[in-house]
Protein backbone atom coordinates (compact mmCIF):
# COMPACT_ATOMS: atom_id res chain seq x y z
CA UNK A 1 0.00 0.00 0.00
CA UNK A 2 1.01 3.83 -0.94
CA UNK A 3 2.38 5.18 2.50
CA UNK A 4 0.57 8.03 2.22
CA UNK A 5 -2.74 6.20 1.30
CA UNK A 6 -1.41 4.04 5.01
CA UNK A 7 -1.16 6.82 7.12
CA UNK A 8 -4.82 8.59 6.01
CA UNK A 9 -6.58 4.81 6.54
CA UNK A 10 -4.94 4.69 9.68
CA UNK A 11 -5.73 8.04 10.90
CA UNK A 12 -9.33 7.76 9.80
CA UNK A 13 -9.66 4.37 11.40
CA UNK A 14 -8.36 5.90 14.70
CA UNK A 15 -10.99 9.20 14.17
CA UNK A 16 -13.95 6.92 13.11
CA UNK A 17 -12.77 4.82 16.92
CA UNK A 18 -13.32 8.43 18.92
CA UNK A 19 -15.86 9.34 16.78
CA UNK A 20 -18.29 6.24 16.88
CA UNK A 21 -17.92 6.67 20.75
CA UNK A 22 -18.46 10.18 20.84
CA UNK A 23 -21.58 9.85 18.61
CA UNK A 24 -22.76 6.73 21.16
CA UNK A 25 -22.31 9.11 24.11
CA UNK A 26 -24.63 11.44 22.89
CA UNK A 27 -27.13 9.20 21.39
CA UNK A 28 -27.00 7.63 24.93
CA UNK A 29 -27.74 10.99 26.99
CA UNK A 30 -30.57 11.15 24.42
CA UNK A 31 -32.67 7.96 26.34
CA UNK A 32 -35.40 7.85 28.88
CA UNK A 33 -33.10 5.45 31.25
CA UNK A 34 -33.05 6.29 34.45
CA UNK A 35 -29.85 8.27 35.31
CA UNK A 36 -27.59 5.47 37.39
CA UNK A 37 -28.00 3.21 34.41
CA UNK A 38 -26.91 5.82 31.89
CA UNK A 39 -23.92 6.54 34.07
CA UNK A 40 -22.91 3.31 34.07
CA UNK A 41 -22.92 2.82 30.89
CA UNK A 42 -21.08 5.87 29.63
CA UNK A 43 -18.32 4.81 32.12
CA UNK A 44 -18.50 1.26 30.19
CA UNK A 45 -17.79 3.33 27.15
CA UNK A 46 -14.94 5.11 28.29
CA UNK A 47 -13.48 2.21 29.67
CA UNK A 48 -13.51 0.23 26.59
CA UNK A 49 -12.86 3.41 24.08
CA UNK A 50 -8.79 3.17 25.79
CA UNK A 51 -8.90 -0.42 26.29
CA UNK A 52 -9.48 -1.29 22.79
CA UNK A 53 -6.39 0.92 21.97
CA UNK A 54 -4.18 -0.68 24.66
CA UNK A 55 -5.14 -4.18 23.46
CA UNK A 56 -4.21 -3.04 19.93
CA UNK A 57 -0.63 -1.79 21.50
CA UNK A 58 -0.46 -4.95 23.52
CA UNK A 59 -1.10 -7.44 21.40
CA UNK A 60 -0.54 -6.57 18.19
CA UNK A 61 2.70 -3.81 18.01
CA UNK A 62 3.68 -5.01 14.60
CA UNK A 63 0.81 -4.15 13.11
CA UNK A 64 1.49 -0.81 15.07
CA UNK A 65 5.07 -0.54 13.37
CA UNK A 66 3.82 -1.29 10.20
CA UNK A 67 1.09 1.47 10.51
CA UNK A 68 3.72 4.59 10.98
CA UNK A 69 5.96 3.69 8.85
CA UNK A 70 3.64 3.39 5.82
CA UNK A 71 3.95 -0.49 5.10
CA UNK A 72 0.95 -1.68 6.69
CA UNK A 73 -1.50 -4.37 3.44
CA UNK A 74 -5.42 -4.37 4.81
CA UNK A 75 -5.43 -7.71 3.65
CA UNK A 76 -2.35 -8.80 6.47
CA UNK A 77 -4.15 -7.39 9.45
CA UNK A 78 -4.99 -10.15 11.82
CA UNK A 79 -9.44 -10.62 11.30
CA UNK A 80 -10.49 -8.67 14.78
CA UNK A 81 -8.33 -5.81 13.77
CA UNK A 82 -9.75 -6.17 10.00
CA UNK A 83 -13.16 -6.25 11.41
CA UNK A 84 -13.21 -3.43 13.62
CA UNK A 85 -10.89 -1.13 11.50
CA UNK A 86 -13.95 -1.45 9.13
CA UNK A 87 -16.63 -0.97 11.42
CA UNK A 88 -14.52 2.29 12.75
CA UNK A 89 -14.30 3.47 8.87
CA UNK A 90 -17.81 2.73 8.30
CA UNK A 91 -18.76 4.72 10.97
CA UNK A 92 -17.61 8.11 8.85
CA UNK A 93 -20.33 6.85 6.45
CA UNK A 94 -23.14 6.41 9.34
CA UNK A 95 -22.02 9.66 11.10
CA UNK A 96 -18.96 11.45 9.93
CA UNK A 97 -20.48 12.50 6.59
CA UNK A 98 -23.83 13.80 8.52
CA UNK A 99 -22.11 15.38 11.01
CA UNK A 100 -20.23 17.44 8.89
CA UNK A 101 -22.86 18.35 7.15
CA UNK A 102 -24.51 19.88 9.81
CA UNK A 103 -22.29 21.79 10.88
CA UNK A 104 -23.30 25.78 12.11
CA UNK A 105 -21.41 27.06 9.45
CA UNK A 106 -23.01 25.47 6.41
CA UNK A 107 -26.50 26.51 8.17
CA UNK A 108 -28.37 23.79 6.70
CA UNK A 109 -31.64 23.30 7.53
CA UNK A 110 -31.51 26.19 9.18
CA UNK A 111 -34.03 29.66 9.58
CA UNK A 112 -32.70 32.95 8.59
CA UNK A 113 -33.42 34.59 12.11
CA UNK A 114 -31.28 37.97 12.58
CA UNK A 115 -30.34 38.53 16.12
CA UNK A 116 -29.30 41.66 18.56
CA UNK A 117 -26.96 40.08 21.37
CA UNK A 118 -26.23 41.87 24.65
CA UNK A 119 -23.86 40.05 26.65
CA UNK A 120 -24.08 40.18 30.50
CA UNK A 121 -21.73 40.06 32.80
CA UNK A 122 -24.45 39.03 35.54
CA UNK A 123 -22.12 39.21 38.62
CA UNK A 124 -20.40 42.65 37.58
CA UNK A 125 -24.63 43.97 36.87
CA UNK A 126 -25.45 42.68 40.75
CA UNK A 127 -22.62 43.52 42.35
CA UNK A 128 -21.87 40.70 43.93
CA UNK A 129 -20.42 36.84 43.29
CA UNK A 130 -22.29 33.87 42.29
CA UNK A 131 -21.00 31.07 43.62
CA UNK A 132 -22.37 29.12 46.61
CA UNK A 133 -19.34 26.21 46.47
CA UNK A 134 -15.70 25.89 46.52
CA UNK A 135 -16.32 24.10 43.05
CA UNK A 136 -17.97 26.46 41.35
CA UNK A 137 -15.81 29.46 42.96
CA UNK A 138 -12.49 27.69 41.12
CA UNK A 139 -14.22 26.92 38.08
CA UNK A 140 -15.81 30.34 37.18
CA UNK A 141 -12.07 30.97 37.17
CA UNK A 142 -10.76 29.51 34.53
CA UNK A 143 -10.07 31.09 31.27
CA UNK A 144 -12.78 31.14 28.39
CA UNK A 145 -15.27 30.32 31.00
CA UNK A 146 -18.18 32.01 30.51
CA UNK A 147 -20.74 30.86 32.53
CA UNK A 148 -22.27 33.98 33.74
CA UNK A 149 -21.64 35.87 30.90
CA UNK A 150 -25.78 36.02 30.08
CA UNK A 151 -26.10 36.21 26.26
CA UNK A 152 -29.70 38.31 26.02
CA UNK A 153 -30.46 37.46 22.41
CA UNK A 154 -33.50 38.96 21.02
CA UNK A 155 -34.41 37.25 17.67
CA UNK A 156 -36.14 37.92 15.03
CA UNK A 157 -38.04 34.51 14.17
CA UNK A 158 -39.90 33.53 10.98
CA UNK A 159 -42.50 31.29 11.37
CA UNK A 160 -44.19 30.30 8.06
CA UNK A 161 -48.03 29.73 8.70
CA UNK A 162 -48.26 32.14 11.21
CA UNK A 163 -51.47 34.22 11.61
CA UNK A 164 -51.41 37.81 10.67
CA UNK A 165 -52.63 38.61 14.32
CA UNK A 166 -49.55 36.76 15.53
CA UNK A 167 -47.08 39.29 13.75
CA UNK A 168 -45.05 40.80 16.16
CA UNK A 169 -46.14 38.24 19.13
CA UNK A 170 -43.29 38.24 22.18
CA UNK A 171 -41.94 35.32 23.54
CA UNK A 172 -39.21 35.02 26.24
CA UNK A 173 -37.73 31.51 26.43
CA UNK A 174 -36.11 29.95 29.24
CA UNK A 175 -34.56 26.70 29.90
CA UNK A 176 -32.10 24.66 31.57
CA UNK A 177 -31.84 26.24 34.72
CA UNK A 178 -30.15 23.48 36.54
CA UNK A 179 -30.63 24.58 39.56
CA UNK A 180 -27.71 22.73 41.96
CA UNK A 181 -27.03 24.91 44.84
CA UNK A 182 -23.67 25.45 43.16
CA UNK A 183 -25.13 29.15 41.96
CA UNK A 184 -26.70 31.88 43.84
CA UNK A 185 -29.91 31.97 42.64
CA UNK A 186 -29.68 35.68 42.30
CA UNK A 187 -28.19 34.51 38.58
CA UNK A 188 -31.50 32.88 37.46
CA UNK A 189 -33.52 35.83 38.76
CA UNK A 190 -31.76 38.42 36.99
CA UNK A 191 -32.83 36.32 33.59
CA UNK A 192 -36.12 36.34 35.05
CA UNK A 193 -36.48 40.03 35.86
CA UNK A 194 -34.65 40.72 32.11
CA UNK A 195 -36.83 38.97 30.75
CA UNK A 196 -39.86 40.64 32.32
CA UNK A 197 -38.67 44.22 31.87
CA UNK A 198 -38.80 42.66 28.04
CA UNK A 199 -42.76 43.21 28.69
CA UNK A 200 -43.20 39.85 26.35
CA UNK A 201 -46.37 38.62 25.42
CA UNK A 202 -45.68 35.22 26.38
CA UNK A 203 -42.82 33.24 28.85
CA UNK A 204 -41.61 29.84 28.01
CA UNK A 205 -39.45 27.18 29.89
CA UNK A 206 -38.35 24.53 28.57
CA UNK A 207 -37.38 21.91 31.18
CA UNK A 208 -34.30 21.05 33.47
CA UNK A 209 -34.77 23.51 36.42
CA UNK A 210 -33.95 21.21 39.40
CA UNK A 211 -31.06 18.66 40.18
CA UNK A 212 -30.81 19.15 43.77
CA UNK A 213 -34.15 18.46 46.06
CA UNK A 214 -33.04 21.71 48.49
CA UNK A 215 -33.31 24.05 45.67
CA UNK A 216 -37.55 23.30 45.06
CA UNK A 217 -37.53 25.97 47.98
CA UNK A 218 -35.99 28.53 45.70
CA UNK A 219 -38.23 28.60 42.92
CA UNK A 220 -40.88 30.72 44.18
CA UNK A 221 -38.62 33.40 45.07
CA UNK A 222 -36.84 33.04 41.35
CA UNK A 223 -40.12 32.61 39.39
CA UNK A 224 -43.07 34.38 41.14
CA UNK A 225 -42.01 37.66 39.55
CA UNK A 226 -42.11 36.42 36.09
CA UNK A 227 -44.62 38.60 34.01
CA UNK A 228 -46.13 38.21 30.73
CA UNK A 229 -49.47 39.57 29.82
CA UNK A 230 -50.61 35.53 28.31
CA UNK A 231 -49.15 33.84 30.80
CA UNK A 232 -45.95 32.13 31.87
CA UNK A 233 -45.36 28.25 30.59
CA UNK A 234 -43.31 25.28 31.55
CA UNK A 235 -42.63 21.73 31.13
CA UNK A 236 -40.04 19.60 32.86
CA UNK A 237 -36.36 17.53 31.75
CA UNK A 238 -34.43 14.53 32.40
CA UNK A 239 -32.90 16.74 35.23
CA UNK A 240 -36.28 17.10 36.65
CA UNK A 241 -36.34 13.55 37.22
CA UNK A 242 -33.30 13.64 39.99
CA UNK A 243 -35.64 15.19 43.07
CA UNK A 244 -37.25 12.58 44.86
CA UNK A 245 -41.04 13.68 43.34
CA UNK A 246 -41.16 15.20 40.11
CA UNK A 247 -44.50 16.60 40.95
CA UNK A 248 -42.81 18.96 44.14
CA UNK A 249 -41.38 20.75 41.48
CA UNK A 250 -44.62 21.11 39.48
CA UNK A 251 -46.43 22.51 42.60
CA UNK A 252 -43.89 24.88 43.72
CA UNK A 253 -43.63 26.65 40.15
CA UNK A 254 -47.35 26.43 40.12
CA UNK A 255 -47.80 28.53 43.34
CA UNK A 256 -44.92 31.15 41.54
CA UNK A 257 -47.64 31.82 38.49
CA UNK A 258 -46.65 29.27 36.09
CA UNK A 259 -48.83 26.76 33.70
CA UNK A 260 -47.55 23.16 33.76
CA UNK A 261 -47.80 22.13 30.22
CA UNK A 262 -46.09 18.87 30.87
CA UNK A 263 -47.65 16.47 28.81
CA UNK A 264 -50.97 17.96 28.25
CA UNK A 265 -52.32 20.64 25.24
CA UNK A 266 -54.35 23.32 26.41
CA UNK A 267 -56.57 25.21 24.04
CA UNK A 268 -56.61 28.83 24.53
CA UNK A 269 -57.03 32.36 22.49
CA UNK A 270 -54.34 34.51 21.82
CA UNK A 271 -55.49 38.14 20.11
CA UNK A 272 -58.05 36.82 18.86
CA UNK A 273 -56.73 33.71 17.06
CA UNK A 274 -57.34 30.54 18.41
CA UNK A 275 -53.81 28.53 19.59
CA UNK A 276 -53.06 25.25 21.11
CA UNK A 277 -50.48 25.07 23.58
CA UNK A 278 -48.60 21.82 23.92
CA UNK A 279 -45.75 20.20 26.10
CA UNK A 280 -43.73 17.40 25.14
CA UNK A 281 -41.02 15.81 27.74
CA UNK A 282 -40.81 13.00 26.01
CA UNK A 283 -38.61 10.07 26.58
CA UNK A 284 -38.66 11.21 30.35
CA UNK A 285 -42.28 11.78 30.65
CA UNK A 286 -45.34 11.09 28.60
CA UNK A 287 -46.30 12.57 25.35
CA UNK A 288 -49.71 14.77 24.94
CA UNK A 289 -51.83 13.28 23.08
CA UNK A 290 -53.05 14.84 19.63
CA UNK A 291 -56.22 13.61 18.28
CA UNK A 292 -56.83 16.45 15.28
CA UNK A 293 -54.70 15.38 12.45
CA UNK A 294 -52.97 18.43 11.02
CA UNK A 295 -54.72 19.69 7.87
CA UNK A 296 -53.01 20.40 4.64
CA UNK A 297 -52.44 23.57 4.13
CA UNK A 298 -53.39 25.92 1.93
CA UNK A 299 -51.96 28.38 -0.38
CA UNK A 300 -52.70 31.39 1.76
CA UNK A 301 -52.17 30.20 4.86
CA UNK A 302 -52.18 33.06 6.64
CA UNK A 303 -55.68 33.91 5.53
CA UNK A 304 -56.87 30.10 6.02
CA UNK A 305 -55.34 29.33 8.84
CA UNK A 306 -57.88 30.20 11.66
CA UNK A 307 -60.59 28.55 9.67
CA UNK A 308 -58.32 25.36 9.19
CA UNK A 309 -57.26 24.43 12.79
CA UNK A 310 -55.59 26.40 16.03
CA UNK A 311 -51.85 27.72 15.72
CA UNK A 312 -49.85 24.97 17.23
CA UNK A 313 -46.61 25.75 19.82
CA UNK A 314 -45.08 23.45 21.57
CA UNK A 315 -42.31 24.16 24.05
CA UNK A 316 -40.34 20.62 24.34
CA UNK A 317 -36.70 19.93 26.65
CA UNK A 318 -35.50 17.74 24.06
CA UNK A 319 -34.73 19.47 20.52
CA UNK A 320 -35.07 15.79 19.03
CA UNK A 321 -39.08 15.82 18.99
CA UNK A 322 -39.36 18.12 15.83
CA UNK A 323 -40.01 15.09 13.67
CA UNK A 324 -42.57 14.64 16.19
CA UNK A 325 -43.65 17.94 15.64
CA UNK A 326 -44.02 17.67 11.82
CA UNK A 327 -45.96 15.13 11.79
CA UNK A 328 -48.67 16.80 14.05
CA UNK A 329 -48.34 20.10 11.87
CA UNK A 330 -46.53 21.78 14.74
CA UNK A 331 -45.61 25.45 13.41
CA UNK A 332 -43.36 26.36 16.17
CA UNK A 333 -41.49 24.10 18.67
CA UNK A 334 -39.20 25.91 21.67
CA UNK A 335 -36.86 23.84 23.17
CA UNK A 336 -33.43 23.38 25.17
CA UNK A 337 -31.49 20.36 26.36
CA UNK A 338 -28.08 20.25 24.59
CA UNK A 339 -26.47 23.26 25.87
CA UNK A 340 -25.39 24.66 22.70
CA UNK A 341 -22.55 21.40 23.50
CA UNK A 342 -21.57 23.07 26.57
CA UNK A 343 -18.31 23.97 24.48
CA UNK A 344 -17.77 24.90 20.75
CA UNK A 345 -15.01 25.12 18.65
CA UNK A 346 -14.12 27.62 15.77
CA UNK A 347 -16.14 26.88 12.70
CA UNK A 348 -16.26 23.05 13.39
CA UNK A 349 -18.85 24.09 16.28
CA UNK A 350 -20.26 21.60 19.41
CA UNK A 351 -19.20 18.16 19.60
CA UNK A 352 -20.52 16.51 23.13
CA UNK A 353 -25.13 17.39 22.24
CA UNK A 354 -27.16 14.72 24.12
CA UNK A 355 -29.33 14.09 21.39
CA UNK A 356 -30.34 11.40 19.34
CA UNK A 357 -29.12 13.50 16.20
CA UNK A 358 -25.50 14.20 17.47
CA UNK A 359 -25.16 18.02 17.46
CA UNK A 360 -27.39 18.55 14.31
CA UNK A 361 -29.88 20.41 16.91
CA UNK A 362 -27.35 21.68 19.43
CA UNK A 363 -28.88 25.42 19.36
CA UNK A 364 -30.20 27.98 17.07
CA UNK A 365 -33.26 28.08 14.60
CA UNK A 366 -34.09 25.17 12.00
CA UNK A 367 -36.52 25.08 9.94
CA UNK A 368 -38.45 21.54 9.11
CA UNK A 369 -41.67 22.31 7.10
CA UNK A 370 -43.99 22.84 8.62
CA UNK A 371 -42.06 23.51 12.25
CA UNK A 372 -40.17 26.10 13.19
CA UNK A 373 -37.55 24.88 16.35
CA UNK A 374 -35.67 27.63 18.19
CA UNK A 375 -33.37 26.08 20.55
CA UNK A 376 -31.72 27.62 23.17
CA UNK A 377 -27.94 27.21 25.13
CA UNK A 378 -29.78 27.41 28.44
CA UNK A 379 -29.10 29.03 31.27
CA UNK A 380 -27.02 27.09 33.06
CA UNK A 381 -25.88 23.29 33.58
CA UNK A 382 -24.25 20.66 35.96
CA UNK A 383 -20.61 21.05 34.65
CA UNK A 384 -20.02 24.49 35.46
CA UNK A 385 -17.82 25.39 32.52
CA UNK A 386 -18.80 27.27 29.06
CA UNK A 387 -16.18 27.95 26.03
CA UNK A 388 -17.37 29.84 23.12
CA UNK A 389 -21.04 28.84 24.23
CA UNK A 390 -22.77 31.63 26.82
CA UNK A 391 -25.78 30.83 28.41
CA UNK A 392 -28.58 32.50 26.59
CA UNK A 393 -31.79 34.05 27.50
CA UNK A 394 -34.27 34.29 23.99
CA UNK A 395 -36.69 37.25 23.31
CA UNK A 396 -37.98 36.06 20.62
CA UNK A 397 -39.84 37.94 17.74
CA UNK A 398 -42.34 35.87 15.67
CA UNK A 399 -42.22 37.19 12.24
CA UNK A 400 -45.09 35.99 9.55
CA UNK A 401 -43.01 34.31 6.34
CA UNK A 402 -44.32 33.20 3.17
CA UNK A 403 -42.67 30.34 2.44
Amino acid sequence: MNPMACWVLSAAALLGHFGLHLALYNRLNSLGWPRRRIKRTEKVLFVEMWLTLLAVLVFYPDVVRRMFAGTMVWSDLPWPLAVYGGVCLAAWLVFGLPWLLWRPIFRWEWADAPRRVDVVDVAKTLGRPLPRSLKCRWQSRLPMNQIFDLAVEEVLLPVPGLPKELDGYRIAHLSDIHLTGDVAPDYVRYAVDRASQWMPDMMALSGDIIDKQPCIDWLFDIFSGAKASDGCYFVLGNHDTRVVDSWQTREAMDRAGWTDLGSRVLPTTVRGVSIELIGNEHPWFARPVITQPPKKRSDDAQQTHASERPFRLAISHSPDQVFWAQRHGIELVLAGHTHGGQGRLPLVGPLLSPSFHGSRFASGDFWKPPTTMHVSRGLGGVHLLRVNCRPELSLLVLKSDGR
